[in-house]
């Protein structure tokens, strides 16, 4: 079933751009047609604009909303992100699956354009979805605006024109950038069930909780802030149609605790292995906290925790 994510992704960024000055954000054509949206590279952004950002990379298959969290005592907005559609929107369309590493340039790639790419064979044949579309988004998280060469780099790779293409980009220390990550609650969980062999299309609907990160000095720190957000603070619910057996199988491997690299600032563990985010134990990544309500037999189960010690820790709170 094609569910027009990118087409769907484009209408939000049009109505990005229509907006701009009230979002904080910045709107460039390059010389090959590629629309840039800058949401927090050279100019400030905001928590509007990085929920819009959110918005975009779930193809507007979810509902995302900006709210407020305790986790730590010291009061943090929030991110709170409601689908019908986890599959298609967290894993085809939301996951930063796609590695954008042309000479000179990198940064994480999530949204729709993935799907047209399909550079992550093998995810896009678990999950048994594709679409083809006459324009691609996609939204970078990186420090550095794109030039040319890598929108030409995106847009071959998705077999369209770069005129076709709309690139979105924002730093993880930058407040939009900061509330995109914070949106992942529901993702992580999605991708770890994927991981441990569970079959994701049981998954009917997803909700998903996480503290935003203040925006940090740096990406480095930023990368810890937003992560610990996450694995400490966030909450995750998942509405399942499988047998009690399967997801008393699947729960207690869910949420972030069950990982040996687990009970440390991200930080901590990105310089503990060298600053290659790869050798962190990918199963680390995954909410604090999971619900999972069996619609099959009405039993709901539940592990994990949230870990303020960890959270003010990590953000340098006594």
């Amino acid at each position: 079933m094609d569910l027009s994510l990118n087409r769907r992704a484009a209408s939000l960024a049009d109505r990005m751009e229509e907006e701009a000055k009230l979002l904080h954000i910045a709107v460039r054509r390059l010389g090959n047609g590629t629309r840039v949206i800058d949401c927090g590279v050279e100019v400030e952004g905001g928590l509007d604009a990085g929920r819009r950002l959110a918005e975009v990379c779930l193809a507007s298959l979810a509902t995302v909303r900006l709210t407020s969290a305790d986790v730590t005592g010291l009061g943090l907005p929030a991110v709170e992100v409601v689908t019908d559609h986890p599959v298609i929107a967290c894993l085809a369309s939301q996951y930063a699956g796609w590695l954008i590493d042309p000479s000179g340039y990198t940064a994480m790639g999530s949204g729709p354009a993935r799907t047209l790419a399909r550079v992550e064979r093998e995810l896009y044949g678990k999950i048994r979805y594709a679409e083809s579309c006459d324009r691609a988004v996609l939204v970078l998280e990186s420090r550095a605006l794109p030039d040319e060469r890598v929108a030409a780099f995106v847009a071959e790779r998705c077999g369209l024109p770069p005129g076709a293409l709309t690139l979105l980009v924002a730093p993880t220390a930058s407040m939009a950038g900061a509330v995109q990550v914070a949106a992942r609650a529901v993702e992580t969980g999605m991708h770890k069930m994927l991981e441990l062999g569970f079959d994701v299309a049981k998954v009917r609907s997803g909700l998903g909780v996480s503290p935003v990160a203040p925006v940090a000095a740096n990406d480095v720190r930023a990368i810890g802030w937003t992560n610990d957000c996450l694995l400490y603070g966030g909450r995750a619910y998942f509405a399942v149609h499988a047998t009690d057996q399967e997801i008393e199988t699947l729960i207690e491997q869910l949420p972030a605790v069950a990982s040996p690299d687990y009970g440390r600032p991200f930080e901590e563990l990105f310089n503990r292995y060298g600053g290659d985010f790869y050798k962190i134990d990918p199963l680390l990544f995954s909410p604090a906290r999971v619900t999972i309500n069996n619609l099959a037999t009405g039993r709901v189960l539940s592990a994990g925790r949230l870990n303020p010690e960890v959270l003010r820790a990590s953000l340098g709170l006594p």
